[in-house]
């Protein structure tokens, strides 16, 4: 890197034509991570199947549990067990409507993808905090420093992920936060309990190895994000 601090770009050898910055050290450029955008469109298609299966797992529990408390009701009628059958059916009913909002957050994700472009950037690392641009989101997602942790990455389906780390207690409402109410935003920040989380960011597809993200993060948010693996 130069005595002034600009950013460097280095050719990886497995890679000739992918660019690896350095995090540059002036605080007003931001880090740009760009994405693949093959692996990307492939990515797609990996989350809306995972999405599906288990949006059909979660169904059929759902619909086993609510046929067994019918047949106790009817079975076992006059014994009392009503309210345990009536609980049951009760707690069946999220499993059953966990499979609906799958399907209305993808078919809202490919109206989207119809009619917009992907876009060529992940995320912008800056003094201010942090934008992401989540697959699918009408708009990026803008997070202050004092609201992010930065990314935890997971392996799913053989695929490393980034998954982002909010800070305890934040919202689509919290001062400075703008995106998160966005239902593809909420479908990978704060999934359903009853679904498998898919990642927000396929590590593959970005252009910056893992590692520098990882010093990024860390300079703009002095050393109050990063990444956890």
């Amino acid at each position: 890197m130069s005595e002034d601090g600009d950013a460097v770009s280095q050719v990886t050898e497995d890679s000739p034509e992918v660019l690896v910055q350095e995090p540059p050290h002036d605080p007003g450029r931001p880090f740009v991570v760009g994405v693949d955008r093959e692996a990307v469109l492939r990515r797609r298609e990996v989350v809306r199947t995972v999405e599906r299966r288990g949006g059909w797992v979660t169904l059929a529990l759902g619909v086993v549990g609510i046929v067994a408390a019918l047949y106790a009701l009817v079975a076992f009628r006059g014994s009392g067990m009503w309210p345990f059958a009536l609980l049951l059916i009760l707690a069946m009913i999220p499993l059953v409507l966990s499979t609906v909002l799958v399907y209305r957050v993808q078919a809202e994700r490919t109206k989207w993808y119809a009619t917009n472009e992907l876009p060529p950037v992940a995320m912008r690392i800056s003094a201010k905090g942090l934008e992401l641009a989540c697959d699918g989101a009408a708009y990026p997602v803008v997070l202050p420093w004092a609201t992010v942790r930065g990314f935890t990455q997971h392996k799913l389906l053989g695929q490393y992920t980034l998954d982002l780390a909010l800070a305890r207690g934040v919202s689509a409402t919290t001062a400075g936060v703008r995106g998160l109410d966005q239902p593809s935003v909420r479908s990978v920040v704060k999934p359903n309990p009853l679904l498998r989380p898919t990642g927000m960011f396929l590590v593959k597809a970005l252009d910056q190895p893992v590692h520098v993200i990882d010093e990024a993060l860390k300079h703009f948010s002095n050393g109050a994000a990063g990444i956890q693996r």
